[in-house]
């Protein structure tokens, strides 16, 4: 049996899309459902003075690196006892290297645990043995550094906010905005990157103008379910329109550049890391914003203008002679029902 037949067979794929794609977007579900989801509920309770929820908050947000473990390891379909036993790595890699480092840990982890699996009478051992020993080495091994290279960079780009404010800004906006409407994670780099302050502000206005632009823009199109997927979802859902048109990326791009500074320097909002790169998404930009901010009134009526109402005024405005040109065609924003 061939190298090749034989990776085959044991279902592990060295391809950008089982990593960059399936492996990663399956990461960012474990952030959402440990990291984020705790952020939601620890702003909640802070709100509400109810301690449980402070509680549940704090303890989801401890489990990050449990739950992008689970997660990736499903992302890269490994068998169940492999997806078990990535928690631990997980836990592990996140502790030494943050998200990427976690990322890191459990997928050699995980590799390594598919390649043994079924080939051993005492599987139940020797499978989890050998993906937690794989993912414990690389944890040691690399994910300090991951980390180290992800807290330098994020620090590179807090500096140079600091130096070039207008420019960073509208570089953070447009080039997060597109990452979320790609098929990769802004989230996750959001998050690995420690995007918070005012870069973190440029990163939710350019996040929420792609939501937001490419829900009003599309509206004829898909109606209000397309609206609210799209706009309270992801813009992923464009991806493939995009694709085919390269154009209809003009419009929230543009506006997300617009608004990037006008955020920072003009309203000078912020947000914490975990909400920065989620844009509207579940309002968790929103939420990230108001635990950076404070809850006063004024922080709500800039959230309002500027990740919901400027962002679609904006989009339509730009969208409006492109259209008339024929660069946008009737049915080029038309969205399946799923992502």
């Amino acid at each position: 049996m061939s190298l090749t037949s034989f990776l085959r067979a044991r279902d592990i794929e060295f391809s950008l899309r089982r990593y960059g794609i399936e492996a990663l977007n399956a990461m960012t579900l474990g952030l959402f459902g440990s990291l984020v989801i705790g952020l939601i509920l620890k702003t909640v309770g802070g709100w509400t003075h109810q301690a449980w929820l402070l509680d549940a908050g704090t303890m989801a947000q401890q489990a990050m690196g449990a739950a992008i473990g689970v997660a990736v390891a499903y992302g890269l379909k490994g068998p169940p006892i492999v997806i078990f036993a990535s928690a631990a790595t997980g836990l592990l890699g996140a502790k030494l290297g943050g998200p990427v480092g976690c990322f890191v840990a459990v997928a050699v982890g995980t590799e390594i645990g598919k390649l043994v699996s079924r080939t051993t009478p005492i599987d139940i051992i020797a499978t989890p043995a050998a993906a937690l020993v794989a993912g414990f080495a690389t944890a040691h091994a690399l994910a300090p550094v991951i980390g180290n290279v992800l807290a330098v960079t994020g620090q590179t780009i807090e500096w140079a906010m600091t130096l070039q404010p207008l420019l960073m800004s509208v570089l953070i906006a447009v080039v997060m905005g597109m990452i979320l409407t790609g098929p990769t994670s802004s989230a996750a780099l959001a998050i690995s990157l420690g995007l918070g302050g005012l870069a973190g502000g440029a990163a939710t206005a350019g996040c929420a103008a792609q939501m937001v632009g490419f829900a009003v823009m599309s509206w004829r199109e898909n109606g209000t379910s397309g609206l609210l997927s799209q706009g309270l979802g992801t813009s992923m859902l464009q991806l493939p329109n995009i694709v085919r048109n390269p154009r209809i990326w003009i419009p929230p791009t543009l506006a997300g550049a617009i608004l990037g500074p006008v955020a920072t320097l003009g309203f000078g909002m912020q947000n914490v890391p975990a909400g920065s790169g989620m844009g509207t998404s579940g309002f968790v930009g929103q939420v990230g914003t108001l635990a950076a901010m404070g809850n006063a009134p004024s922080v709500w009526l800039s959230i309002g203008l500027l990740h919901f109402l400027a962002p679609a005024l904006l989009t339509l405005a730009i969208a409006a002679p492109m259209r008339r040109r024929g660069w946008i065609q009737p049915g080029d924003l038309k969205v399946d029902a799923k992502p």
